[in-house]
């Protein structure tokens, strides 16, 4: 699910070229062994070799520079598989309604309600983690109410484009916007994705939505680097994100705000985690395990984290092809092609999914409705949303097979569907296309 991804920082003033390359510099030497290349500086001509689609009006040179690339959603549905691997119990559409305590005042469980059918249980625990990112002041706030908040939301948007404005496999790397972050504009799943904004929101959202003017500020700063000027009309699909940043000062401007992970236990023993970054979850997990081990006073045991392979751990994943991200479970999905041909066929031209996936993520993967397929198991949704509003109907017959559900669920599966994918279409709630 890793791989390399060269990126370029374009030079278009005399002064670039020196200023980043001594910052790459400085970052080789830290990433030392672990690091993917070394940096060097390009001519212009090299620079246009590897990205034949940059604006070249001004163009001095540029900047290559190594970085990894993986798919987040695969790898968080095998941590999920490997936890279950490791002895985890998994509920999934589980919300915690509240926190329950011992006499002393402890929390010691949560009441959750199956959001299927509707009951109500309480889960008994030693200790409580609360890991929900940009939501876990909401849960603090069930053990303490004046709870002061821990998190400056931001937003982070991006658009996605065909691969025709950048068809290569050399990312570009803007280090200086207008609004002080970086754009990045990276070939992705056979796709341009383009980013990011970082705007701090009053308070996040279960499906954040692009406001208009990130729209317009990833439009305009793209045309500035691209030959080929995106407009909205070629927005496949336009999606943003929460960041839990913890909160420094008035934490009112977030580009500034440390990635780190913080750890925090309340007066009532509630463990919450927050923060951070995909590259340091190993990280993040062990401080967090061992903390909460110390707080249940649980035996001491050394973390395995370190050298434990992954659900899916293949050493020679890449020859499934566009099942390569499955691992070692792709020779399972194969099979079920193998026993019903149908299966192997794609659910839409533009996009590489086919419908053993579907079958395999509501068998295996714990989906249990069309967004889960689309949104949380594949990327459908993420890379083009009218492709993935014309392969729904497809993705709820399979599911409703898989799960034994009739028509009506059918039917209010593909009008929520719906509903959702338009804003993804491009980002104001209207199909574009």
């Amino acid at each position: 699910m890793v791989g390399e991804l060269p990126f370029v920082v374009p030079s278009y003033d005399w002064w670039e070229a020196p200023f980043y390359g001594i910052g790459l510099r400085l970052n080789d030497m830290l990433a030392g062994k672990l690091g993917f290349g070394s940096s060097r500086n390009l001519s212009k001509e090299e620079t246009l070799a590897v990205l034949p689609t940059l604006e070249t009006r001004g163009l001095r040179g540029g900047i290559i520079y190594y970085d990894g690339q993986f798919d987040d959603t695969r790898l968080l549905i095998n941590m999920v598989s490997t936890a279950a691997e490791q002895g985890a119990t998994l509920l999934n559409y589980a919300k915690v309604t509240s926190l329950t305590r011992n006499k002393e005042g402890w929390i010691d469980g949560v009441v959750a309600t199956d959001l299927e059918s509707g009951k109500t249980f309480r889960a008994r625990a030693k200790v409580v983690i609360n890991a929900t990112g940009a939501f876990c002041d909401g849960v603090r706030q069930f053990a303490e109410p004046q709870a002061k908040p821990m998190i400056a939301p931001s937003q982070g948007a991006h658009l996605v484009f065909d691969r025709s404005f950048l068809p290569g496999d050399t990312a570009i790397m803007v280090p200086h916007t207008s609004d002080g972050r970086v754009m990045f504009a990276i070939p992705w799943h056979g796709h341009t994705l383009v980013g990011t904004t970082d705007t701090p929101i009053k308070s996040p959202s279960l499906e954040p939505v692009p406001m208009e003017q990130e729209i317009e500020f990833i439009l305009s700063t793209a045309a500035l680097y691209l030959h080929k000027k995106p407009t909205r009309a070629d927005i496949l699909s336009a999606f943003a994100g929460i960041r839990p940043l913890v909160k420094s000062g008035d934490g009112s401007n977030t580009a500034a705000l440390s990635r780190d992970h913080t750890i925090h236990i309340d007066q009532s023993g509630l463990l919450t985690i927050t923060g951070g970054k995909w590259t340091t979850y190993r990280n993040m997990a062990e401080d967090c395990v061992n903390q909460a081990a110390t707080l249940a006073h649980l035996p001491e045991k050394p973390c395995v984290t370190r050298d434990l392979p992954i659900h899916g751990h293949h050493p020679k994943a890449r020859r499934f092809g566009s099942l390569a991200v499955y691992g070692s479970d792709a020779p399972a999905i194969q099979k079920l092609i193998r026993d019903d041909a149908s299966l192997g066929e794609r659910l839409h031209p533009a996009l590489p999914y086919c419908g053993a996936e579907v079958v395999w993520t509501g068998r295996e993967e714990m989906a249990r409705t069309v967004e889960d397929v689309l949104a949380r198991r594949t990327r459908a949704l993420f890379l083009n949303a009218g492709a993935a509003i014309a392969m729904a109907p497809r993705v709820a017959e399979l599911m409703a097979k898989e799960l034994g559900r009739g028509a009506e669920w059918k039917t209010g599966q593909l009008e929520t569907f719906q509903q959702l994918a338009g804003v993804y279409a491009c980002g104001s709630g209207k199909l574009s296309r």
